[in-house]
């Protein structure tokens, strides 16, 4: 082959212009990869924040390692860029399908098939614009070749960067995103089958490979919802009654003997036959305690059930539902039997959804509110253990009225015994009491609670009629706390250590199968 074409600086043409746009396609793939594979390692591993910074680490370094084979590749550059595009067509766009097989056959093996195919992709992606820049050369000057090529190249990790949380996700998942670019970096290997045909040594044969890949990718995209389902149904064993990957969690609900049940993430977050036990105790106390509660706001619980126990009170006139996740609300408040189960609360018209950062929204301009239901997920990374912190129950404080209560989830403080009385020591830390207690609730053992206010709560003497698991004699017992859950010494959980986090990680990683 020779390897120069035309002088540099004799004007770009028609060949060129195509390779500057399968830089901008190649780019926003591989960025693609990366981001898929961080988002699964964060759902199924948990720590959003670990996750994604190791994975990035591993994809540049492999990356790196990609740009320095690239020095040994000295002819038919062409052929070579064709056959890398179809390997990280195959490889990076099967990559989620893979994960998600894995994590359900084979969950011993997903940390180093997550890593090993990171490292893969990486290397492949990291030998593709060093090639396309060698290939360009023949025809462009340095100057405008490095700057032209980085400037596609940063442009395409724009728009996926982008795309990927707010429409690739949302609207088709992540298996069908990956299967998706795969299919757009096989594209671009058909189109330097087209733009080289008279260079390459065996058209025919490069040709046949586009054909498979394309075809494998494309009976990927039209199997993606079976084999999303195959993983799932394995995983979870109860069938799959709702199945849906928001941009900050995976969402599945199971219907079986013991009748629904939520995981996020993998983690069970309410099963139907006890719910009820927990939702009471989260949200009676305080709501009894009041009197006449009128303006209440529940913080987290997208799944609508606290909401459903708040209105048990015909004194509330307005309910404000803070939920990240606006997949959680909407198919909590849409889906048939997910409606029933919180008895369609999510469509009261006393009842007003915001699906924002909760953290955000109390910084903002707003009013008071009589009561506060705080139902975070546990603090299993730092973007939730902020929830978690005096700079967070600080801002709730300013939005509470001063007969108001507070009521948070708290965690075990029987498996982490430690990281309940942190939350309990936090809240103090910025002034307010506190009265913690715990119920049983059988799916997740003996659960923790902490009530925060500027006034002494004291036990109500009536509850809401129809109420299956507390009593006002029951409630009473919730307080006294046994010798192996008594108060410990703790430090408050602020935003500049996040303490909680690294506390919480320690106590429940010892009862982790």
């Amino acid at each position: 082959m020779t390897e120069s074409i035309a002088k540099p600086g004799t004007g770009a043409r028609p060949i060129d212009v195509a390779l500057l746009a399968s830089v901008f396609i190649i780019a926003a793939c591989g960025l693609l990869y990366e981001l898929a594979a961080g988002a699964l390692a964060s759902y199924l591993l948990g720590d959003s924040v670990l996750q994604f910074s190791t994975i990035i680490g591993t994809y540049l370094f492999a990356m790196g390692i990609g740009s320095w084979l690239s020095r040994y590749f000295e002819h038919q550059l062409p052929a070579h860029f064709l056959r890398i595009e179809l390997l990280v067509a195959l490889i990076g766009g099967a990559l989620p399908a893979v994960l998600f097989l894995a994590n359900a056959y084979v969950p011993g093996a997903f940390r180093f098939l997550l890593y090993g195919l990171v490292l893969l992709v990486g290397t492949l992606v990291g030998l593709e614009i060093p090639l396309v820049m060698r290939i360009l050369k023949r025809n462009v000057a340095f100057k405008d070749l490095v700057s032209q090529v980085l400037t596609f190249d940063y442009l395409g990790a724009l728009a996926v960067s982008l795309a990927f949380p707010l429409l690739l996700v949302p609207q088709l998942g992540l298996v069908r995103t990956g299967l998706l670019f795969g299919f757009m970096n096989a594209a671009v290997a058909v189109w330097a089958l087209a733009l080289f045909r008279h260079e390459l040594r065996r058209p025919r044969a490069h040709g046949l490979a586009c054909a498979a890949v394309l075809g494998i990718l494309g009976l990927g995209l039209w199997g993606a919802e079976h084999l999303t389902r195959l993983a799932d149904d394995h995983f979870y064993q109860d069938r799959i009654v709702l199945s849906s990957s928001s941009p900050y969690q995976r969402i599945v609900v199971t219907q079986g003997r013991q009748g629904a049940r939520l995981y996020l993430n993998g983690n069970l977050q309410f099963a139907q036959s006890d719910e009820y036990r927990y939702h009471e105790a989260l949200v009676h106390p305080v709501m009894a305690a009041h009197g006449a509660p009128r303006r209440v706001a529940v913080l987290g619980g997208g799944d609508g059930m606290a909401v459903r126990e708040v209105l048990k009170y015909p004194s509330v006139e307005s309910v404000t539902l803070v939920e990240l996740d606006p997949v959680m609300t909407e198919s909590f408040k849409t889906h048939a039997m997910l409606g029933a189960l919180n008895q369609h609360a999510l469509s009261d018209a006393r009842v007003h959804i915001v699906n924002t950062d909760a953290f955000q929204w109390l910084q903002q301009e707003g009013g008071m509110f009589d009561v506060f239901i705080v139902d975070f997920p546990d603090p299993t990374n730092f973007a939730i253990g902020k929830l978690f912190t005096n700079s967070f129950y600080a801002l709730l404080d300013k939005r509470l009225a001063a007969g108001g209560y507070a009521v948070i989830q708290t965690t075990s403080p029987l498996i982490a015994r430690q990281s309940f009385w942190t939350v309990v020591q936090t809240v103090e830390s910025i002034g307010l009491t506190t009265r913690p207690y715990h119920a049983h609730v059988p799916s997740f053992g003996e659960w923790g609670f902490v009530i925060a206010s500027r006034r002494p709560w004291r036990l109500p003497e009536a509850l809401p009629s129809g109420l299956r698991f507390l009593s006002p004699q029951s409630m009473a017992l919730m307080f006294d706390f046994p010798l192996d859950m008594a108060r410990v010494p703790a430090e408050v959980n602020r935003l500049s250590n996040q303490v909680l986090v690294h506390t919480y990680e320690r106590e429940w990683g010892k009862v982790a199968p």
